[in-house]
This record gives structure tokens, C-alpha cells and sequence, in this order.
């Protein structure tokens, strides 16, 4: 039998993207600015018609200065992430 995982919560982490660029009250041409992403790339993530690379959430992560598990964690947000024990 293979278990498969959850799928990831790619809401949760587009919403995660909107709430860490509304606190700093930054523009999507702000961010692109500190990031060198593209504002049409910023826009594609935070409305889920891109979910982006590895590359792209890092360097969103530096951008915000969060640490890239808190902020890819949403993707787990409405299941038990790997490696902790169901309550």
C-alpha cells in the first residue's frame, strides 16, 4: 500500500505571501525592487497562477527577513507537517 502525502496548501502560502507584504506595507514594485523578481512574478505567486521555485520562496524569505520554514510552513497549514507526531 503507498501513502501518498497531503497535498501542499498553496492557499496558505499565496495568503502567507499577502500578509508578510501588507506588514511592511510594501508594493508589489517595492518588493520587486528587494527582491529582483519581477512584479508580474510577485502578482502571479499572491494570486496562484504560478507557485514559483525554491529559488523564488528563498529569496522571498531573505527579502523578509523570515526564516524560509516559517514561511513555506503554510503549506502545511491544514495538515501535521512531516516529522511531528499527530496530536
Amino acid at each position: 500500500m503507498t501513502i501518498f502525502p497531503p497535498d501542499p496548501d498553496l492557499t496558505a502560502l499565496r495568503v502567507e505571501l499577502a500578509r508578510l507584504r501588507g506588514e511592511r506595507g510594501w508594493t508589489y514594485d517595492e518588493l520587486a525592487g528587494r527582491t529582483g523578481l519581477s512584479r508580474r512574478t510577485l502578482i502571479d505567486l499572491e494570486h496562484g497562477r504560478t507557485t514559483g521555485t525554491i529559488t523564488t520562496w528563498h529569496t522571498l524569505a531573505h527579502a523578509f527577513d523570515v526564516p524560509l520554514d516559517r514561511l513555506l510552513g503554510a503549506l502545511c497549514s491544514d495538515h501535521t507537517p512531516p516529522g511531528i507526531p499527530p496530536s
